[in-house]
């Protein structure tokens, strides 16, 4: 029986991809003083529509406590504010303010040059067929087995 590497492992190969993925684009970002992250954030809250910051959290990949700073470092710098949900005042939403806006806009030129590379480098079948792989992966039910 061959032993497996590391390599092997579907989950080690996609959290690999994502890590070069991810710090590509976080240096390619630095320019503009944003993380990936952030950049999340700002294309998310970009219709104008305020979310709460559990959606936020949903969407952007992120964790209550980790949304919370990041969240808390975007206000000091005034990218996004806060604001009581006029449905229900016990909730607070998150809106993009005009220069997170202008941000995003700057920012989104560094993101669509990555994502023609990869996609130039996968061509249109292989692009296609990446984003079908990951989606049928993510709509995967994993329950116990």
């Amino acid at each position: 029986m061959t032993e497996r590497t590391i390599r092997d492992y579907l989950a080690y190969l996609v959290a690999q991809t994502h890590r070069k993925l991810h710090g590509d684009l976080e240096r390619n970002l630095q320019s503009e003083g944003v993380s990936v992250e952030q950049w999340r954030m700002l294309e998310v809250l970009n219709d104008r529509q305020g979310r709460s910051m559990g959606e936020i959290a949903d969407l952007v990949l992120m964790n209550h406590p980790a949304l919370t700073k990041m969240t808390d470092r975007m206000v000091a710098r005034g990218l996004v504010h806060r604001a009581p949900d006029p449905e229900d005042q016990r909730r607070v939403l998150v809106y993009v303010t005009d220069f997170g806006l202008e941000l995003v806009e700057r920012v989104r030129d560094h993101v669509e040059d990555q994502n023609s590379i990869l996609e130039e480098h996968l061509g249109q079948k292989g692009s296609a067929t990446l984003r079908k792989l990951l989606g049928s992966v993510i709509d995967l039910d994993s329950g116990d087995r």
